[in-house]
């Protein structure tokens, strides 16, 4: 099967020589990290079948967040760290997305606009669900940042998974109406208000057309269930790199075909671009080394765990109910089987760093 790796090793030495001077470090370190992943050059474990007789070689991966392979269980991982934050109540997913004026500059300028983008969404959505006339209370938000399309298009925009409800500052539980959360079109220009107040404590403020703060900014709210199902729901967006492997069709004559669905019609179409431009559009998804793309808000940032309890307690939700609605996990931990007969492998011997068996 075609994978991101491949692609990087034969066209990836071609984009280094032209653009290698501009390139960030982190660019080039998640390059050579999603290049080398699972091959010998990291070392791994010789594993032996006594079934068949087979020997298979298993090498260590690269744990880099953007890498395609390294992904797939930390979903799992997540879901559960998160059962002490499950309240009985309806859940939301708002998503505010960046005006596509700002997206040059917030490319460049990655940490800062994106710091930015959470601090002015969270402060909004929190101001305008305190009015009486919503929800009136404190809500709880988990937000991640994503920052493609699906045609891997450069698109910086946060998920916010918000309960539907809160604590009021008298400390009593509210609730928001089951299907509906606050008005997205009165949410809009506070985000954007917020934002520009924000960004003009910074130089780059005057880099940005007048235009854009007289533009509706694009907000939207949808319910997504119960904790538990809302977490799950999240989950893929958390881990989700820019693209998959099994995303990848060809890689032919220097052009790479990948499939996406639109979203118009929910049908898979292919989306097929150069080797270097594939890589580009890759590359721009890569977040700044140590940036927190997960945050917490409200009752479910860790500043306001006690108020957490008490609105886990006002909703009347014990600890025998939560362990019921224990968040479920779609893999688990199963021993190593032989690909070829099926049967439980033993480790032999661990394999160097750089030396192939």
């Amino acid at each position: 099967m075609l994978e991101v790796a491949d692609i990087f090793r034969l066209h990836g030495p071609a984009y280094r020589a032209q653009f290698g001077e501009r390139m960030l470090p982190s660019h080039r370190r998640a390059m050579q990290d999603i290049e080398t992943c699972r091959t010998e050059s990291l070392g791994g474990q010789v594993y032996f079948c006594s079934q068949c007789q087979e020997r298979r070689y298993s090498y260590h991966s690269c744990k880099n967040r953007h890498c395609p392979k390294c992904q797939n269980h930390q979903a799992n991982d997540w879901l559960e760290a998160q059962q002490t934050l499950l309240l009985p109540t309806p859940h939301f997913l708002v998503t505010f997305t960046l005006p596509a004026e700002l997206r040059a500059l917030a490319r460049s300028n990655q940490k800062t606009i994106y710091n930015l983008l959470f601090r002015a969404s969270a402060a909004a959505l929190q101001q305008l669900a305190q009015d009486p006339r919503f929800v009136g209370a404190r809500l709880g938000m988990v937000g991640v940042l994503h920052t493609w399309t699906r045609q891997l298009l450069y698109h910086p925009h946060v998920h916010y998974l918000v309960t539907g409800g809160g604590l009021t500052d008298d400390g009593r539980w509210r609730s928001s109406r089951k299907d509906f959360l606050v008005p997205v079109k009165a949410l809009s220009p506070i985000f954007r208000a917020k934002f520009r107040d924000a960004l003009m404590q910074t130089e780059l403020f005057t880099q940005v057309p007048s235009r854009v703060w007289q533009k509706p900014w694009v907000v939207h709210s949808e319910p997504v269930g119960s904790g538990t199902q809302a977490f799950q729901y999240l989950a893929p967006y958390i881990f989700r790199v820019a693209i998959s492997n099994n995303r990848l069709r060809s890689l032919q004559q220097g052009a790479v075909t990948f499939s996406f669905k639109e979203s118009a019609t929910d049908q898979l179409k292919p989306c097929t671009v150069t080797a270097q431009e594939f890589i580009r559009r890759f590359l721009q998804h890569v977040l700044p080394p140590r940036f927190i793309k997960v945050r917490y808000y409200g009752l479910l940032s860790p500043a306001h765990r006690q108020l957490l309890q008490k609105a886990r307690l006002l909703l009347s939700a014990s600890t025998s109910k939560l362990k019921n609605q224990d968040l479920k996990t779609t893999h688990s931990l199963t021993p190593l089987t032989c690909p070829h007969c099926g049967g439980p492998l033993t480790l032999l011997t661990p394999i160097p760093r750089g030396r192939a068996p």
